[in-house]
């Protein structure tokens, strides 16, 4: 084997990538537009919720509960009158309707249990199902404070004194910011070496390399350097630049250490890429394998839902893909600071599955290319 042979190969696959547009639109996508939406356009997050109040009782915990729907949760109330309320449900104008009914503190102060109407426009389902728990806590709220001013044996004596680590704010943002980058590291390098291989084919330049002086795993290794370095540097622009710079969201860690970790996972990666493609007849054989094998990935590899909160087979099956422990390497350096003595774990899982994968891989590639 040459690493001058090696080099040149990567070489023409980067050239041969700077010819297809599509693909070069697919990497500006994935490292800039797609993280900041996910950043700042998190679905599960209730975010200016139009609201309207009827407010039949005119009292002072009505006006209390009016007061505290405030942004950025809800958009300022509108006071409307009951018989506006089908109306403006209909053309869409409001997402919550709060009807207090009249003599609603009268009731209160009776001892009574008064209700108040809540009405859901459930087509917004996101807003509509953490809305309408919002909105029976903030009222819950307030009558309790209302009706315990006077009594100091109702008042609360104990309170809760929150401290959030790594995120303060609780931002949803920073979150998925940082998750978005390690799933595009994932996505673009199975994409990439695979599109290259499968594209050599269907242009019969894949002869071209057979009766050349170069072997099977100077061809393969030259694919993942080439198509790793590129998503390589596509990730550090990410964070840099998208993450750190548009999105504010500060980076803890050693970025040295997460890009080892990133690097091991690139070799897997393009390696699952280039099995994937001899596997694939053709390019949209290769987009159906993808679905079958990134939604797994990126699902139950624990970046959206916590590993310990699936069932144990699972955890254990996934154990063995190489996701898994890239998502822990990196949300615990770029989240918590971890350093190696953390980490050396998953960076010697990382370093074992990556030679497995690229060993079975290495072993296709050469049955495909007799």
């Amino acid at each position: 084997m040459r690493l001058a042979n090696i080099f040149e190969l990567g070489i023409k696959e980067l050239r041969g990538l700077a010819r297809d547009p599509a693909l070069l639109l697919l990497i500006v996508y994935a490292f800039t537009l797609n993280i900041y939406t996910a950043a700042t356009a998190e679905p599960e997050t209730l975010n200016k919720a139009a609201v309207a109040i009827v407010d039949e009782d005119r009292s002072q915990v009505s006006l209390r509960i009016e007061s505290a729907l405030y942004p950025p949760y809800f958009l300022p109330p509108q006071m409307i009158t009951p018989a506006e309320i089908d109306p403006r449900m209909n053309a869409g104008l409001d997402t919550f309707v709060l009807d207090i009914p009249p003599g609603f503190q009268r009731d209160l102060l009776a001892g009574r249990s008064p209700q108040i109407q809540l009405n859901v426009d459930a087509t917004q389902m996101t807003q509509a199902f953490s809305g309408g728990r919002y909105i029976q806590e903030i009222v819950t709220r307030e009558v309790t404070d209302f009706l315990s001013r006077g009594d100091p044996a109702d008042q609360v004596s104990v309170g809760l004194s929150l401290r959030a680590r790594f995120n303060p704010e609780l931002d949803k943002g920073w979150f998925g910011a940082i998750n978005e980058v390690i799933s595009a590291v994932t996505m673009l390098s199975i994409i990439l070496t695979g599109a290259a291989l499968i594209r050599e084919r269907e242009h019969g330049t894949i002869e071209h390399l057979l009766v050349m002086p170069v072997t099977p795993a100077e061809i393969m290794l030259s694919k993942i350097w080439c198509m790793g370095l590129v998503v390589l540097l596509a990730t550090m622009f990410s964070l840099f630049v998208v993450v750190q710079g548009a999105l504010n969201v500060p980076l803890q860690g050693s970025m040295t250490l997460f890009l080892i970790g990133a690097a091991l996972q690139l070799v897997a990666a393009t390696s699952m890429g280039i099995f994937l493609a001899t596997v694939a007849g053709s390019m949209p054989q290769f987009g159906l394998l993808l679905m079958l094998v990134l939604l797994p990935l990126q699902i139950l590899s624990g970046g959206m839902t916590p590993r310990e909160s699936m069932p144990e087979v699972i955890q254990w099956i996934m154990s063995a893909a190489p996701n898994t422990h890239f998502v822990i390497m990196a949300q615990a350096v770029l989240f918590r600071d971890a350093g190696l003595d953390v980490v050396w774990p998953q960076i010697l899982a990382l370093l074992a599955i990556s030679a497995v994968f690229f060993v079975l891989s290495l072993r296709r590639f050469r049955a495909f290319l007799r």
